[in-house]
């Protein structure tokens, strides 16, 4: 690929030179005398062609290649040979290992760690080397592709849940506290999946189904009161289809006759869970104020 690159850049030579004669043919005046473009053998202009186009090679060579320019004999020892030999494919063999390597080392390594956990390093260096080392020589790995990649799914879903805990638990403890105060109070009701609501203004009208149309009002709340969405604010209700939301909404819309205006009170694994929203913070108990407009029922 880096060569590749580096033709590209060599083009944009001739391009020029062929550019600049094309300009002068579309700018000579009608009937005046064909300039003499000849001003050397083609031998010198091949020459000198050549020569020109390596402007800017060095520069690619230390920046783009890792080539340090006191090894410019080495370089063109490689440029001289027509073909690769079977010791140079070797040493090209071995220099993309220790290319990789230091990717490894560099960056790969790191990455993963921060993945893991962004306070401290978790990963074993020197086995982190040894299974990537084996991934590669494939003989001697003592797991097959398959089964690591499952452990590695399994492992980095505890080490996220724990990471998420540690930063966010307080927002889980907080909405647990609420929850189990605000099922004592009047007029609340709490379904079996956890989910509370209190009717303020009971609707006579149809109920939706999962696959309805629903027009609402709302506004969502977090613990403290923060507004984090409101319909009232934008003056204009919202549809959707009732399947389209967090499952909190589903089963209390599925549950709501058309004109009933409830407060509607989330736990987090019904809300978002371990995702940030916008303005919500992850683990967030969320309460709601929804009013169920009208239904549009699916065709």
């Amino acid at each position: 690929m880096k060569t590749r690159l580096w033709l590209i850049a060599l083009g944009v030579c001739v391009c020029s030179l062929s550019g600049h004669a094309a300009k002068k043919k579309t700018t000579a005046k009608k009937n005046a005398p064909v300039e003499k473009v000849d001003t050397a053998s083609n031998d010198t202009f091949s020459y000198a062609l050549g020569l020109a186009n390596t402007n800017g090679l060095k520069q690619y060579l230390v920046q783009r290649m890792g080539i340090d320019t006191a090894y410019v004999a080495d370089f063109l020892k490689g440029f001289d040979e027509a073909s690769l030999t079977e010791a140079d494919m070797h040493e090209k063999a071995r220099l993309a290992g220790k290319e990789i390597r230091a990717q490894v080392e560099a960056q790969v390594l790191p990455n993963a760690n921060k993945q893991i956990n962004d306070s401290v390093d978790i990963l074993n260096k020197a086995f982190f080397i040894k299974g990537f080392r084996e991934g590669i020589a494939g003989s001697s790995a003592i797991l097959t592709m398959d089964s690591a990649q499952a452990l590695v799914k399994k492992q980095l879903a505890y080490y996220h849940k724990a990471t998420m805990e540690r930063k966010y638990g307080a927002n889980r403890i907080a909405g647990e506290e609420f929850l189990k105060q605000n099922a004592k109070k009047d007029g609340v009701k709490t379904t079996a999946s956890g989910l509370q609501y209190k009717v303020l203004t009971k609707g006579e009208g149809a109920v939706p189904q999962r696959t309805d149309k629903v027009t609402v009002h709302y506004e969502g709340r977090l613990l403290d009161g923060t507004v984090f969405d409101s319909s009232y604010k934008r003056s204009k209700p919202t549809t959707f289809q009732v399947d389209q939301v967090i499952p909190g909404w589903i089963e209390a819309l599925t549950l709501m006759p058309v004109g009933s205006k409830w407060e509607i009170y989330v736990p987090q694994e019904l809300a978002y869970g371990d995702r940030e929203q916008s303005k919500i913070p992850p683990f967030s108990c969320l309460i709601f104020t929804v009013e169920l407009k009208e239904i549009a029922k699916a065709q």
